[in-house]
């Protein structure tokens, strides 16, 4: 497993999947920045935040890394990401639903450091999956 690899594993196991946000400052670079579906989130702080808001809403929140690829500093993968909405999360409350996908991800790496990140996180299957957005009609179906 390369470095990069392992980087990435500890994220998602002992950040996100059990909340230790002090290892952060291990594995992100000063100056990372996440590419996500609300816009550019700069700085280790942030990232933290984003975890925090995740957990509260979705204390079970389990993601899993699979199908790792990398070339020098740049790296891919998915995160099979599995819970239930408990609690309130960007302004939508608790719908108790359970929910499963997967997310494909990108990242650059600097000494063995996060340092940028390019994923769409999943959010449409998520909000979908808990009831946030209605299921619209196909194309050219009443």
């Amino acid at each position: 497993m390369s470095e990069q690899q392992a980087a990435v594993e500890r994220m998602f196991e002992e950040l996100i999947n059990r909340g230790n946000l002090d290892i952060a400052d291990e594995l992100f670079a000063s100056d990372f920045v996440d590419h996500g579906p609300m816009g550019e989130m700069r700085g280790i702080d942030a990232f933290k935040e984003l975890v925090t808001m995740w957990r509260t809403a979705v204390p079970d929140v389990h993601c899993t890394v699979e199908n790792w690829f990398e070339s020098g500093q740049m790296a891919g993968w998915n995160v099979r990401v599995t819970g239930t909405h408990r609690g309130e999360m960007m302004g939508i409350p608790a719908t108790g639903r359970s929910f499963e996908y997967v997310t494909p991800n990108i990242g650059r790496f600097e000494g063995g450091k996060a340092a940028e990140h390019w994923a769409d996180q999943g959010m449409f299957q998520f909000l979908t999956q808990i009831g946030a957005l209605g299921q619209q009609p196909a194309a050219g179906r009443a």
